[in-house]
């Protein structure tokens, strides 16, 4: 799987670096400009799945019937289904490609946000591994023996848990901060020692590609994880504000759809459930991740939430049933039209006669 993600992050992040390039090395602003160009791709594909969707609509009157003919007889059913929509054109998973695609970038780019070393900057992998896997090694051992002690380095250089390889952003944040005193602390003498040219090599390689992690203000570094903390009037940092607003963007996004929806469909169940669980759990899980994933979404939703509407008023389901249904009127009239000029040729034939 991870063999696969790199195929698709080498260009994606090659792409992303080129927009952060031009924009003067803004990270944010080339997420935000990468966002849209992934969603304009993704027009036509939407539209295609629209298009599927109303050739499913349009032919369940038939599949009604269908389910009649074959009662309790589900392998029928579903033998005289697959016929029926080769005879129609009608694909079957048309509408789940879309969705497909989406969280497959969805990954991809987290991968390209917590892995920037590799995907943008492109450092040497094993320089970057003997750094992160000794760190790692050290960082295991600490949390073993004092969780709390744990827990304050994991602050002091942005670690992560898990696997010592996606703490790139570590590594990120000890090169930018000039954090190699707090590492010194951290690691024995002999492991800084092991990682201490490679570290330096890192750092001058980011300085080269001189990508900027931060939003509007120093103090909100997208490299950051945002920790929660009840203690909210002590405990808040501007980081917190990209859960925060990603939250309030899938709120609109999720509001925005459903009016659509019931727009199309008055007697659709009502949704009311989901709107609250998924920008929920995207406000629970921004606090787990690095601020510049919860920017992401902040950008997929309201980029991706405008472009869907857009595509739902000039695609709609209903507009476009309308218009499949005009067309299968027209081909009636013509056929009937086709049919009364012979019938007439034919009576005029017998009257010369």
């Amino acid at each position: 799987m991870q063999a696969l993600f790199n195929i698709i992050n080498l260009p994606l992040g090659f792409i992303l670096k080129g927009i952060a390039s031009i924009l003067g090395g803004n990270f944010a602003a080339a997420v935000f400009v990468f966002t849209i160009f992934i969603n304009l791709i993704l027009i036509p594909i939407s539209i295609k799945s629209q298009k599927s969707a109303v050739q499913q609509t349009r032919i369940k009157p038939k599949l009604d019937e269908l389910k009649k003919e074959c009662g309790d007889d589900k392998q029928k059913f579903n033998t005289e289904m697959q016929k029926l929509y080769q005879a129609e054109g009608v694909s079957m998973s048309g509408g789940c490609l879309p969705m497909i695609l989406r969280f497959v970038l969805m990954i991809s780019i987290y991968y390209l946000i917590v892995s920037p070393l590799t995907y943008m900057t492109r450092v040497d992998k094993t320089k970057l591994n003997n750094v992160t896997d000794t760190i790692y090694q050290t960082m295991n051992e600490v949390r073993k023996e004092d969780k709390q002690k744990y827990e304050d380095y994991k602050k002091l250089i942005n670690w992560r848990d898990g696997d010592g390889r996606y703490n790139e952003l570590g590594v990120v944040s000890i090169v930018r901060n000039d954090e190699e005193d707090v590492l010194k602390n951290i690691l024995s003498e002999e492991d800084y020692a092991k990682i201490e040219d490679d570290l330096n090599y890192i750092k001058q390689k980011d300085a080269e590609v001189g990508i900027d992690y931060t939003f509007f203000t120093d103090k909100i570094n997208l490299t950051q994880t945002p920790h929660f903390s009840f203690d909210i009037f002590h405990a808040f940092k501007p980081i917190w504000l990209m859960p925060i607003l990603a939250f309030a963007a899938q709120m609109l996004s999720s509001l925005i759809s459903m009016k659509l929806q019931k727009k199309i469909n008055p007697d659709a169940p009502s949704m009311t459930g989901m709107l609250l669980i998924m920008p929920l759990f995207t406000l629970f899980i921004g606090f787990k991740f690095p601020g510049g994933v919860a920017f992401y979404w902040i950008c997929s939703s309201l980029i991706g939430g405008l472009i869907q509407t857009g595509v739902q008023m000039f695609y709609g389901p209903n507009k476009m049933l309308a218009r499949e249904r005009a067309k299968e009127l027209a081909k009636i009239c013509d056929f009937e039209s086709g049919q009364l000029k012979k019938l007439g040729t034919a009576t005029l034939s017998q009257e010369e006669k």
